[in-house]
């Protein structure tokens, strides 16, 4: 199997979960994770795990968690590279929300041909994320992952950029940029209010820079704090300030 496009696309989507669970967790995938995550029973992923583990796709020991081979790991980045070049001509070119991209480009993914990702991939001028902070693999299967971590994990008084803000719930991105939320803005934690499940942060506007400064010839806007319900905040990954 020399190709991605030699796969069926439930083979790809397989390969693709596996990729994307591991990617930001060091949890180990199960057959059960794969059922929730593919909307199928567990019979369903026994029986595509032991396919893929026949073409030399993944490792999977009885009970064990599932693994990536070499082959299986280059085949699932390639599809995460069409995934998020596609996410990012929706948004950059045909005017798509950040909220809208994900499922469209779960479809189109698969029907994309190797020339046309290159051609998207030029016209865009070669991006390194999309539009959510997701890394986008190189050509060569290189992933330069940032050292970001959850909003959530972070102490009071701790803050820094947002790196990352997961993509697969569209309401959490809506709820996000009803806030004024989004890539590159800086957070600090003021508050947390663990047992009403709530994050005070800290927003501090594109007028001022991360120590605190007016950037020059802008403007500054006063500081605003907003409320972060913690199960959106597990959703942004900061990369700490320095």
């Amino acid at each position: 199997m020399d190709r991605i496009g030699d796969l069926t696309p439930v083979a790809q989507d397989y390969l693709k979960a596996v990729w994307n669970a591991q990617e930001w967790s060091q949890a180990p995938v199960t057959t059960k994770f794969l059922a929730d995550r593919m909307g199928v029973g567990p019979s369903t992923v026994s029986e595509t795990v032991r396919r893929l583990t026949g073409l030399g796709l993944v490792d999977h020991a009885p009970y064990g968690a599932i693994t990536l081979t070499d082959l299986g790991r280059a085949s699932a980045v390639a599809m995460v590279r069409r995934h998020r070049l596609l996410e990012s001509f929706l948004v950059s070119e045909l005017g798509y929300g950040w909220d809208e991209v994900h499922d469209e480009a779960e479809v189109l993914e698969h029907a994309v041909s190797d020339l046309l990702i290159a051609r998207i991939d030029a016209k865009l001028g070669h991006p390194s994320r999309d539009p959510h902070g997701d890394p986008i693999p190189a050509l060569d299967g290189t992933v330069a992952r940032p050292p970001a971590v959850r909003l959530s994990d972070v102490e009071v008084g701790g803050g820094g950029r947002i790196a990352r803000i997961w993509d697969a719930d569209p309401e959490v991105l809506r709820y996000l940029g009803d806030l004024g939320i989004g890539l590159d803005t800086d957070l600090r934690v003021r508050e947390r209010r663990r047992y009403s499940g709530v994050l005070a942060v800290a927003v501090r506007p594109a007028g001022v820079d991360r120590a605190g400064e007016p950037r020059a010839g802008v403007a500054a806007a006063p500081e605003r704090t907003v409320r972060i319900g913690i199960p959106a905040a597990e959703h942004v990954w900061v990369l700490p300030a320095q």
